[in-house]
């Protein structure tokens, strides 16, 4: 199980900045170490154990770029034409005989360049004579179309870094080598609890006052994007003992317990409360709109967060804090998000030293450029907001206001887990 000491999530003070809370998930959370070796089908997503060193050069041998006809640059015509009797043919998979001075071989893209020769001309710059000789061109320089071994990766480089999140462009650089099996971290176990009375399981009986639980699901399929085991704990009810005795008796058995609702500051607001009966926590108050209140605590040193009720900002602050700290716990390097620059077509105050994220759609402007447009409310609650929206635009503490035409940063839902 991942371990954190007691005092690894401690801070008071004002409220927190979004990168001074990653800073310290990345400073303080320990990995959790254990290893596993899955199949090649199955590295999508997981996180690399080791380095991969090329046990080949890729390409492993030099090949022809083109379809062509392949020479010596030393054969090459200074000025004018010149004819060459085509002395074999070798295609991709095959073998190919060495070649002799003053003669072209046929060639197809990928198949070994034979000994003697160096350069390719493609075939739609020659011409073939009645008598099947190949007519050349001047102006080809000595080693053009031909790929040389190693000009992808290099052997004994180090191809792929542990600590990678794989793609599965990094699955296809295993496979090229010839790999089979990839050694990675073990998945995390994460367990999810909702809480409070008023929330009812799907497929269960509703009282007219009750909402059906929407958050522990829509969090589960982001952990299980983040290649996590997810534990569905179910709801914990408004109840401070029972909320404290339920997260003493999971902690051990998971790498991070998540909670959603409970961690504001109303009276039936239990979860931090139960947390520091279970174990010790620290009311992590960040700058960060929607989503402040955000609990983080250790229970038997398994780390806790508590993230708000209201769905888009459970949402939100599970990409700001849930994410960073999942790739911690697994030893993933630390992947940022980096928004990508669009236009304004709204107007919008906040507050300076916090960081706000405003639900967005993106549409092309006549001029071609991308334009951000403003769902038309605001309500951290609106499950609407996040599915009739493409992303969220990310305004720094610095910013004050937004006009329209001012250039902001866009994150796309795709690109955040």
């Amino acid at each position: 199980m991942a371990q954190l000491s007691d005092d690894c999530f401690a801070f008071g003070g004002p409220m927190m900045s979004v990168d001074e809370a990653v800073a310290i998930i990345a400073a303080r959370v320990k990995p959790v170490g254990e290893t596993e070796a899955v199949a090649l089908v199955d590295a999508d997503g997981r996180i690399l154990a080791g380095d991969i060193v090329a046990p080949l050069a890729l390409p492993p041998f030099k090949n022809s770029a083109v379809d062509g006809y392949a020479v010596s640059g030393a054969d090459l015509p200074a000025s004018g034409e010149r004819t060459f009797p085509v002395a074999g043919r070798v295609q991709a998979g095959a073998s190919a005989q060495p070649a002799q001075p003053g003669q072209a071989v046929r060639i197809f893209t990928g198949a070994p360049m034979p000994d003697g020769t160096d350069t390719v001309f493609m075939q739609e710059d020659v011409r073939i004579d009645e008598s099947g000789r190949v007519i050349l061109p001047s102006g080809l320089k000595v080693g053009a179309n031909v790929r040389p071994s190693g000009e992808d990766i290099p052997r004994g480089h180090v191809a792929l870094a542990a600590a990678r999140r794989l793609r599965p462009q990094d699955i296809a650089v295993a496979a090229a080598f010839g790999l089979t099996t990839l050694d990675v971290v073990r998945r995390l176990r994460v367990g999810v609890f909702s809480t409070g009375d008023e929330l009812a399981a799907p497929g269960s009986a509703r009282t007219e006052a009750q909402l059906f639980d929407s958050n522990r699901f829509m969090l589960m399929a982001m952990l299980r994007r983040l290649g996590c085991e997810v534990g569905d704990l179910g709801i914990l009810r408004d109840e401070r003992a029972e909320l404290a005795a339920a997260l003493k008796q999971v902690a051990r058995r998971y790498d991070l317990i998540l909670t959603t609702g409970g961690v504001s500051t109303g009276e039936e607001d239990h979860v931090r409360a139960g947390i520091e009966q279970a174990g010790s926590l620290v009311l992590w108050r960040m700058a960060i709109k929607p989503g402040r209140p955000v609990a983080m605590g250790i229970i038997d040193g398994t780390p806790l967060i508590g993230l708000p009720g209201n769905p888009v900002a459970s949402f939100v602050t599970f990409v700001h804090v849930v994410r960073p700290t999942v790739l911690a716990l697994s030893g993933a390097v630390p992947s940022p998000l980096l928004p990508m620059p669009v236009r304004a077509a709204f107007s919008y105050k906040k507050k300076s030293g916090r960081r706000e994220y405003v639900r967005v759609s993106l549409r092309r402007a006549t001029d071609g450029t991308l334009e951000a447009n403003k769902f038309p409310r605001e309500g951290a609650g609106l499950l609407s907001s996040l599915i009739e929206t493409d992303g969220l635009v990310e305004l720094g503490e610095s910013v004050v206001r937004v006009e329209p035409g001012d250039a902001v940063g866009f994150l796309g839902y795709a690109d955040l887990l």
